[in-house]
């Protein structure tokens, strides 16, 4: 029985990671304007509230045990939709940064490589967060630290204002979204 189990969970890894990889090489085929159409936006804010430990000892500490765990499972599913979202727009933040790699500017060239960077930790982050949180879906006791990866998320904001100013000085950051 447990190893069917095992089985099973390896298949579905597995077909998980065939998707991201198809997901991946479809973003590569396209040109910066058009990934930074594909962006989705993320509220930070609203992340953090989510996994904030101190949200959720005043709902455990005010609310009936059974309802505190609906809730807990709610706002745990919620938080994994923020972190896909990041891990998203990580993908394509890396895409772009790669261009932007390319370019005969180094000063661009350095920014996207610092954007690549962030956006590679980011993903890393973004595994081990949702990790934590299936893991906390199952077992409600577990705590999750955000940090890493609202501050992941941040810094590859940063670096991606910084690679709109340089690529477009006249256009602002807004220009690179």
């Amino acid at each position: 029985m447990t190893v069917t189990l095992i089985l099973v969970l390896v298949g579905i890894l597995a077909l998980g990671l065939l998707a991201s990889f198809a997901k991946g090489h479809s973003l590569a085929r396209r040109s910066p304007d058009e990934l930074s159409k594909s962006l989705k936006v993320v509220d930070v804010d609203a992340f953090r509230n989510l996994v904030d430990p101190s949200e959720e000892d005043f709902l455990r500490r005010n609310l009936p045990a059974a309802e505190f765990r609906a809730i807990h499972r709610e706002r745990l599913r919620a938080a994994i939709d923020y972190i896909s979202g990041a891990s998203g727009n990580a993908i394509i933040l890396m895409r772009m940064g790669e261009a932007a790699r390319r370019s005969p500017d180094p000063s661009i060239a350095e920014a996207g490589e610092k954007l690549v960077n962030s956006a590679l930790r980011l993903r890393f982050y973004a595994v081990h967060a949702k990790t934590k949180l299936y893991i906390a879906l199952v077992l409600p006791s577990t705590r999750i630290p955000s940090r890493s990866l609202t501050e992941g998320y941040e810094s590859m904001t940063r670096n991606v204002i910084m690679l709109g100013c340089l690529r477009y000085p006249t256009e602002g950051a807004a220009a690179s979204l």
